[in-house]
């Protein structure tokens, strides 16, 4: 078969089609399970497989639209399909598929991305033992000493996570606000504590002082 006859074959059969309705509808589905299922705690290995049926049913898709060819009597094989008739019969049902695909990712997407993070932020109160430590502010000259306070904030955070009943914020997720001037009661809001610890270092010759206030 002639490289061109082969082109103009699989438009005839609409495997174009079916690969333009499945690309749409696959990525609206694939969309959906990111969004939705980690709201019911669904772990991530579903997620992923069910993302890798997703992919390897793309070819056998292909396959099924090569080898047969939906018409008003039903599902045929294409070699009992007149090609003449096939050729007159329009059917838009593959644009519809498209469409519908594109509205339902777009929906879930927005659904997941606002609907249901601002339905758990509002719902979920934070835990009374949750602490963030935020990154400790060096009063010394020396810049160098900025090392120091950062190793005094990872060093808290390490006790304070032994505690087993506390919920401790980790050091990357306090890091942006590293010499911020916000509210704290945004900033606890933000991380989902209710108490918060910021402080400073300042270190001269062979003495250190530190200075830690808990807040809220």
């Amino acid at each position: 078969m002639r490289i061109d006859t082969f082109f103009a074959e699989l438009k005839r059969r609409n495997v174009y089609k079916v690969a333009v309705a499945y690309i749409v509808a696959g990525w609206a589905l694939s969309q959906g399970i990111a969004q939705v299922f980690p709201v019911f705690d669904v772990p991530n290995w579903i997620i992923r497989f069910m993302v890798v049926l997703i992919i390897i049913g793309f070819p056998i898709a292909l396959v099924l639209a090569w080898a047969f060819e939906l018409t008003p009597e039903g599902l045929k094989r294409t070699e009992d399909v007149d090609a003449a008739a096939t050729k007159n019969t329009k059917s838009h049902a593959w644009i519809y598929v498209v469409i519908i695909g594109a509205l339902f990712s777009i929906g879930l997407f927005m659904l997941g991305r606002y609907g249901f993070r601002a339905k758990n932020s509002s719902l979920v109160e934070p835990s009374a033992k949750s602490i963030a430590v935020l990154p400790f502010g060096n009063l010394s000259r020396d810049p160098d000493n900025e090392y120091f306070a950062a190793g005094i904030q990872d060093e808290i955070i390490t006790r304070l996570a032994q505690i087993s009943d506390l919920k401790v914020i980790s050091c990357s997720s306090t890091q942006r606000y590293k010499g911020s001037a916000e509210n704290l009661r945004q900033i606890a809001s933000e991380l989902g504590v209710t108490n918060i610890l910021e402080g400073s270092v300042q270190k001269a010759n062979d003495q250190v002082h530190v200075n830690a206030i808990r807040c809220m």
